[in-house]
């Protein structure tokens, strides 16, 4: 058996993660520890993000023809990747979380909704909130001049029914 044939399932397997996904983050994880590569992996699971490390070449013959071949240039070296199908910031997010605690890791590049970032640019997604949280800030800050204007109203009935009765309208002659 040829050493492609081998290999082919492999490039199956990385096409098959990668069909439809929104990210595809690429990290150097040299000298992370056991701990918090289990770590990172365990809170990209409960996000719905897949962490995988394969081989380069075999990367860039499944990324072929997709958006995911601009990653072409950065693999190189130890690569890891991390997947994720709906929230397009949630990898790079955990990620530079698990960075805080663990110097070694690096951003490399990142491929989100078609575009490709750069380590530095990577690093400006991650300040980005997530998508639940920009959601219930949009819905506080819409409910908040509702809820200030039902407290104004309110306010003022309470007033106007302390004070004496409404005046009432001049009789026509």
């Amino acid at each position: 058996m040829a050493k492609v044939e081998l290999k082919q399932p492999i490039v199956d397997e990385i096409k098959t993660k990668v069909d439809g996904v929104a990210t595809v983050v690429a990290v150097d994880y040299r000298g992370i520890s056991v701990e918090l590569d289990t770590k990172l992996r365990k809170n990209l699971r409960e996000a719905g993000c897949e962490y995988k490390v394969y081989k380069n070449t075999l990367m860039k013959r499944a990324f072929e023809g997709s958006d995911f071949a601009q990653l072409d240039d950065i693999l190189a070296g130890p690569t890891a990747i991390a997947i994720s199908k709906e929230d397009a910031t949630a990898p790079i997010r955990i990620i530079n979380d698990i960075m805080k605690e663990a110097k070694e890791v690096e951003f490399k590049a990142a491929v989100v909704e078609g575009k490709l970032y750069d380590a530095e640019g990577v690093k400006a997604l991650a300040a980005i909130p997530s998508r639940e949280v920009l959601i219930s800030k949009l819905l506080g800050s819409l409910q908040s001049p509702i809820t200030n204007l039902a407290r104004v109203l309110k306010q003022i009935a309470e007033k106007d029914g302390e004070a004496a009765p409404a005046e009432e309208a001049p009789a026509e002659a």
